[in-house]
């Protein structure tokens, strides 16, 4: 967040045209984090919609520094998830997948089908860029673990992948 509104106060300094929609997109993930955080679930439209706004921040922020896909398949809205599910994933990525690498990319697919979610980021990664990193942090992804330990037991799956220069998270959830 402290970044965005840093790129924020530089949009304002040049006048920029993206100031607004980048306030705009900033609201729409403050309201998701203030309000539908609340509530046990989310549907999963919502859920899409902030990692798209977080998504699209990030690329503002880091202009054509880094290549980004999102590819979305879900067919209908009758999902729910518990709200703030994806976003560590894509956070990750975002965090270890730029700096120090070459043509550094993330790509992100969510999928629905027949009531499995599929939802996997892969993002380049560089040993030496992570270590750098993991040394303040490194608690993300056994928090989110737990969480879907929690909320799913046995009806999710997390596959995570380090090998060949990328860091690749897949994840299924069977929604009931």
């Amino acid at each position: 967040m402290f970044n965005v509104l840093n790129n924020i106060v530089a949009l304002a300094r040049m006048q920029s045209e993206q100031l607004e929609p980048t306030v705009i997109k900033l609201s729409s993930l403050m309201r998701y984090m203030l309000y539908e955080t609340k509530a046990e679930k989310a549907s999963l439209k919502k859920e899409i919609e902030y990692l798209q706004s977080y998504i699209s921040l990030q690329q503002q922020r880091f202009e054509d520094d880094i290549q980004v896909n999102f590819d979305i398949d879900v067919a209908d809205d009758q999902y729910d998830i518990e709200p703030m599910l994806l976003i560590p994933f894509v956070e990750n990525a975002f965090k270890h997948g730029i700096g120090l690498i070459e043509e550094p990319r993330i790509d992100i697919r969510l999928k629905t089908e027949k009531n499995i979610l599929y939802f996997h980021v892969a993002n380049k990664f560089n040993d030496l860029s992570d270590e750098i990193k993991d040394s303040a942090s490194g608690i993300g992804l056994t928090n989110v673990k737990r969480r879907l330990d929690l909320l799913y037991g046995k009806d999710y799956s997390l596959q995570i992948d380090r090998s060949n220069g990328w860091f690749t998270i897949t994840l299924q959830i069977k929604f009931h």
